[in-house]
């Protein structure tokens, strides 16, 4: 974003002079931007964002958008895993008629968050471990699962921007030694969990795009990369 631009969100969110000290002192002690204003613009969709909640990237409209093409006909159910602020899920909802919503994270802040952002929609957030919390009957019933599971290798988390390592929870950037432990467990347990001709999507780097395949075909499913040169985003589609 351009620093004009930046400023204009400052000044707009502020109501008076004092109020707009406080904001910029903030964003100047290094807060991203989107904590300051209290919101991020996802696909079009308005995300009420908390302190501490991950803050939805563009290239993560990647994974909405084939979300939408494939979750194809009303009243398909969309599960939206790990979803921090439910920015996927929200944004899911409002470019779809008449979906089932249901969201799941570990961390109690993001699913607070989730909840204002989702209910609107009909969504139920559920707070726990990946499928753990979510209803049983939802077993083999999910058209869509979409999952943006943390990928950063532990020993690259000291190489993020300060924005992302001092004031986004780690648990939802760091995927382990490879990056990919989290998308592990989740494949490991999205066949058990899809509807017949489901699909499972989840975000990756280019650069971890192959193993990430591997890891999905393993577990049953039929992989596919999907790739946006403008956003610079990766995704990878398992077909059950």
């Amino acid at each position: 974003m351009f620093a004009e631009d930046e400023a204009d969100l400052l000044m707009s969110s502020a109501g008076r002079p004092d109020d707009l000290e406080a904001t910029v002192a903030r964003r100047i002690e290094g807060l991203p931007l989107e904590h300051v204003l209290g919101w991020a613009d996802f696909f079009g969709v308005r995300i009420t964002l908390d302190p501490g909640v991950f803050v939805p990237r563009p290239r993560t409209e990647l994974l909405v958008r084939w979300a939408v093409a494939l979750a194809g006909r009303p009243e398909a159910t969309v599960v939206d895993l790990c979803c921090g602020s439910g920015a996927v899920g929200a944004a899911i909802a409002a470019s779809t008629e008449h979906i089932r919503l249901f969201a799941a994270d570990i961390d109690p802040v993001s699913v607070a968050c989730a909840r204002r952002n989702l209910e609107p929609f009909g969504g139920q957030v559920f707070q726990g471990d990946l499928f753990a919390p979510l209803p049983a009957d939802l077993r083999g019933r999910v058209d869509v699962l979409v999952a943006n599971v943390p990928y950063v290798p532990t020993d690259a988390i000291g190489l993020l921007p300060a924005e992302a390592r001092l004031h986004e929870p780690r648990l939802a950037l760091d995927g382990g030694s490879d990056g990919l432990d989290v998308l592990r467990r989740v494949a490991a347990e999205t066949p058990g969990w899809l509807a017949p001709h489901g699909h499972f999507l989840v975000e990756t780097s280019e650069r971890q795009a192959a193993t990430a395949t591997a890891i999905l075909e393993r577990a049953g499913l039929t992989p596919r990369v999907v790739r946006d040169e403008e956003l610079d985003a990766t995704a990878v589609i398992g077909d059950l």
